[in-house]
């Protein structure tokens, strides 16, 4: 089952989309990678959805990526006696280490490192920013805040904080264990919560020892001033919108999901955008215009990912949600301005062999008009160099591990096929050739090119191309 898209879509499972049946109509819908959020899926759940998902992809054949994305951190102030309270613009308002119930004056804020890390003058953001705060005064125990702007607040709502770096890890005690049980079940990538700086990841990395590769969420100022050091850290991106929007001026989140995308594209790392894609499609079976126009801008930035939150994990119509993006992606793809856009923005590649043959693979089957690009990859960083590249013909991905072919199932414009190491060169030309033949990418006659590193099985070892064509048979002709 190959996708006539290149952009892959990431769709969150849920309440309305947690049953086997519906799993497999999101795929069929067009999801590629299926998201977990751990904020709201005990391990029990978590450990039904995998096997659900597992048994699709038994059933379809088609290896099928997993993503468990981690609360992280979740500060909240503590409860008032009346559960609310109304404040006004310019009074003063405490937020303390006091246990007891709040009221107009002050509450609880139950985060030590909140209330030693603030200074005069940062801004402490309530409740998705509906109610804004400004310290005045700070003792390490207490924060004396002017109201800027919003009048309500009550019980256990959210904190952010755009202007504090916070002295804590990104990992907290519910997160390792959920880390823990996510890892014993082969789960395909980790997203990781609120990261500020590159030292986030390294606990991450300790837990996980290569067994699943680590997406960074950038949602914080901290995290996108640190941009490239993150990158570098990182396995992947996504670009967090939600709490973007909420710790920066909204109008900022457009040109950062920008910056974003390009520098993950140069790095090579693959990346996602996600949130309120289609927030309509929560309640409404069609979305709004300017929602079509969101995703086309994501595809057209030649991000890899796209990604569906509450539309396919609680809305009225998740399966709908996905044909939508599906539709929206195909479309754009096939718009005459898409390959400028997405040629005008390739960035020179990484002076190493590995890199150089993969832009030479690009520019020979765009030359020539080959069928496809085909990558033998073990560790799965020839795909990746395949996919920075973003060619016009499809890639092929060919590994013998399943856990790389999941894990590429996240790539821009790449098919994942699982097969067995290529025992010499001909039967590594002959098996190219069969598997673009039987999958619907090349008929007998067409020509493909085939990247590999020689000697076969030596992971980021690409050394070689080679042009095939096919045969009657779906063999290698000569």
């Amino acid at each position: 089952m190959r996708r006539s898209r290149k952009v892959k879509i990431l769709a969150t499972l849920g309440p309305a989309s947690s049953d086997e049946a519906t799993i497999r109509k999101l795929f069929e819908a067009g999801a590629d990678v299926f998201r977990i959020n751990m904020s709201h899926t005990d391990h029990d759940l978590m450990r039904t959805l995998v096997g659900r998902i597992r048994a699709v992809e038994a059933a379809i054949g088609r290896p099928i990526g997993i993503l468990a994305d981690l609360q992280g951190p979740k500060l909240r102030v503590g409860k008032f006696a009346a559960g609310k309270v109304e404040l006004s613009v310019g009074q003063t308002f405490v937020l303390d280490d006091d246990p007891a119930l709040g009221d107009e004056k002050r509450v609880h804020l139950p985060h030590p490192e909140i209330l030693r890390s603030v200074e005069p003058g940062h801004r402490l953001l309530i409740d998705d920013g509906r109610l804004e705060l400004v310290a005045i005064e700070t003792n390490g125990r207490s924060l004396v805040c002017t109201v800027i702007s919003g009048t309500k607040i009550s019980d256990k709502k959210g904190v952010s904080l755009p202007d504090t770096d916070l002295p804590v890890g990104a990992l907290t005690e519910k997160d390792r264990r959920d880390l823990d049980a996510v890892l014993a079940t082969g789960v395909d990538w980790i997203a990781l919560s609120f990261i500020q700086r590159p030292e986030d990841l390294a606990e991450a990395r300790k837990i996980s020892r290569g067994r699943a590769a680590i997406m960074s969420k950038i949602e914080k100022p901290q995290a996108v001033a640190r941009l490239a050091e993150i990158i570098e850290l990182s396995d992947a991106l996504m670009v967090a919108r939600g709490d973007l929007g909420v710790e920066m001026p909204l109008e900022a989140v457009p040109g950062i999901q920008k910056q974003i995308t390009r520098a993950a594209r140069r790095a090579g790392k693959p990346v996602v955008v996600a949130t309120q894609m289609l927030e309509s499609m929560i309640t409404a079976p069609v979305p709004t215009r300017a929602e079509v126009s969101d995703v086309s801008i994501a595809v057209f930035e030649g991000a890899d990912a796209i990604m569906l939150s509450a539309e396919s994990a609680a809305g009225e119509y998740p399966v709908e949600s996905v044909a939508m993006m599906n539709r929206i992606a195909e479309r754009v793809e096939k718009d005459p301005t898409y390959p400028g856009i997405i040629n005008a923005q390739r960035s020179e590649p990484e002076a190493t062999g590995a890199d150089a043959i993969s832009l030479a693979a690009r520019q020979i089957a765009e030359t020539l008009r080959l069928s496809a690009i085909v990558s033998y990859t073990a560790s799965g960083t020839t795909g990746i160099r395949a996919a920075r590249e973003r060619p016009q013909v499809p890639i092929i991905a060919l590994s013998p591990i399943v856990a790389t072919a999941r894990r590429l199932s996240l790539l821009w414009g790449t098919h994942c096929v699982v097969t067995d190491d290529a025992s010499d060169l001909d039967d590594m030309v002959d098996r190219a050739c069969r598997i673009t033949f039987d999958e619907g990418f090349g008929k007998a006659g067409d020509r493909i090119i085939i990247t590999a590193g020689v000697p076969l099985g030596t992971p980021g070892s690409t050394n070689m191309l080679r042009i095939a064509y096919i045969g009657t048979d779906g063999m290698s002709g000569h």
